[in-house]
């Protein structure tokens, strides 16, 4: 199998069942919990999908947090670059990398997303995620594998695909950009906010939340769906997507390249870096 016929950017579990093992398709177990950090290596220590090794958004795919930056910065590229070789993940020939949660792809996509942003373009997320292989009853073990021989990857960074806080205050009151605020409607509009010290939205931001690009299985809605989910946004130059921490923004830009649409840009520090400026949502601190 050539790394090249993985299907992206989902994959089912068929797929994956039919590519157990085959040294060229790496899958990797993302499952965490916000409120318990620990959770998701648990779950994988007690049973994962054979062949898994196991990436932690806070430990992995995430750098410390500061001040300001949200609440999962984007990792040192070099550590997770170290990691990722340490896994057999090469650049060339393009290994094939399948990720999967159990969270409705939240985390799983973070992992899509950051390896398509060091231009690792054979990658997938598995549609419908860990609950979707125990509902085949599928295979499980327990023991992680054994590290494979370590292999180069060269990254690719596709700057333009970040954004930042001065980005956004520049242009989120022009017809040239759209911001989308990928979280929950209650929180977008400041009713609850379980997470950030502060609710609230980020004036001139509209709303679509990332779940509601899946059903109630949750596995991505048919690109039909999809389009009429998204028919509300208006169309712009530059989309750009945001969500508490840059994490389940990644499940809309998993969205936009189902149909067919370039990558939007990504404001890696959302609500959590935004609010971090502020005493109150829209007023900044003096």
């Amino acid at each position: 199998m050539s790394a090249n016929s993985l299907p992206t950017p989902l994959v089912d579990v068929e797929w994956v069942k039919a590519h157990l093992h085959r040294p060229e398709v790496i899958l990797i177990d993302c499952r965490f919990a916000l409120g318990d950090p620990e959770q998701g290596r648990q779950a994988y220590e007690q049973a994962h999908i054979p062949g898994a090794y196991y990436l932690d958004l806070n430990r992995d795919l995430s750098s410390p947090v500061q001040t300001h930056g949200g609440r999962h910065p984007l990792p040192d590229f070099q550590q997770l670059i170290t990691k990722l070789e340490a896994l057999g993940i090469s650049s060339e020939p393009a290994t094939a990398v399948v990720a999967y949660d159990a969270t409705r792809g939240a985390f799983a996509a973070r992992l899509w997303w950051l390896l398509r942003y060091l231009g690792h373009d054979t990658v997938a997320v598995l549609d419908g995620g860990f609950p979707a292989w125990q509902a085949a009853q599928y295979p499980l073990e327990q023991t992680p594998p054994s590290l494979p021989e370590p292999v180069q990857f060269m990254p690719r960074f596709q700057t333009h695909w970040l954004v930042d806080r001065n980005y956004v205050t520049r242009h989120k009151d022009t017809a040239a950009m759209v911001l989308i605020d990928s979280r929950s409607p209650e929180r977008f509009r400041g009713e609850q906010e379980p997470i950030d010290p502060i609710a609230g939205s980020i004036p001139g931001a509209s709303n679509l939340f990332w779940q509601s690009n899946l059903d109630e299985q949750g596995r991505f809605k048919t690109v039909a769906e999809l389009r009429q989910n998204w028919a509300t946004v208006p169309a712009a130059d530059t989309l750009v997507v945001h969500c508490g921490s840059g994490v389940t923004a990644c499940v809309n830009a998993i969205a936009q390249t189902l149909l067919g649409n370039a990558m939007p840009k990504l404001y890696v520090g959302g609500w959590s870096d935004w609010c971090s400026y502020h005493t109150s949502a829209g007023n900044s601190k003096q």
